[in-house]
This record gives structure tokens, sequence and C-alpha cells, in this order.
């Protein structure tokens, strides 16, 4: 079983102390999990939900088949949507997502008709370079 050691999980309090969170501020449930994994999954409530009630933040965690791993992930990032609020930044994830998107976008046709005339210019230069052929 991949538990996080004793260091990650001291690091992960001595953060949510310097965020302001307190243990006794967290409503924490198991509950039964969703999605692949078949009968493992329909019998244990390894599905950790945390929610910080003075602030209303709520994160549902099912990402180890571990109950006391995901414990751990719920609070990390409970801990991260904190530093992106407290911040006014957005977090790593969103900016991930972000990029993602900007990537996948659809060129705009102005932008498409530029490209080609930049290739029809180098393709005519490159042309003069031959050698005539006699």
């Amino acid at each position: 079983m991949n538990l996080p050691s004793p260091d990650k999980i001291a690091a992960l309090e001595q953060r949510m102390l310097s965020l302001g969170i307190l243990p006794d501020d967290l409503l924490e449930k198991f509950v039964r999990g969703s999605g692949a994994g078949g009968q493992k999954i329909n019998k244990t409530s390894n599905c950790v939900f945390l929610k910080h009630l003075p602030s209303g933040i709520a994160i549902k965690c099912q990402m180890d088949r571990s109950r006391e791993m995901n414990r751990f992930l719920a609070r990390r990032e409970l801990c991260d949507q904190f530093d992106a609020i407290a911040n006014g930044k957005a977090s790593a994830k969103t900016q991930a997502i972000e990029k993602m998107r900007r990537q996948k976008r659809r060129r705009s046709r102005r932008s498409k008709q530029q490209s080609v005339a930049d290739k029809r210019i180098l393709s005519q230069k490159k042309s003069l370079r031959k050698s005539p052929e006699f």
C-alpha cells in the first residue's frame, strides 16, 4: 500500500496551519466511490469528502484505492485551493487547463491566411536559389 511518508504528512499539517486551516474546522466523511473499479469500489468507503466549514470549500477525492492516501490528497487539494484564493492567482491546475485550451483553439481565418502567405513568400525565395537548368 502506498501511504504518504510521515515527513510529507508533517509538511502538509504545517502548510495547513500557515494557511489558517484548523483540523477542528474540517468536516470529513468517507463515502463510497464511483466509476471504474468494480467490486472493490462498490464495497469500500474510500472516497474522502472534505469540507472546510468556515469557508464552505468542499473537496471530494478518490484518486487512490487507499483511504489514508485519499485523506492526504484531499487535504493537499484543499490547501491548493486556499492558496489560490489567498494569493488571488489562478492555481497551477487552472493554468494548465487554460494552456491546453489555448493550444487546441482553432486559428482565425486571418491568421491562417497570413501563415499561407508567409509560406508562399518563403517558397518563392527558395525557388530563386535553384540553379538554372539548361
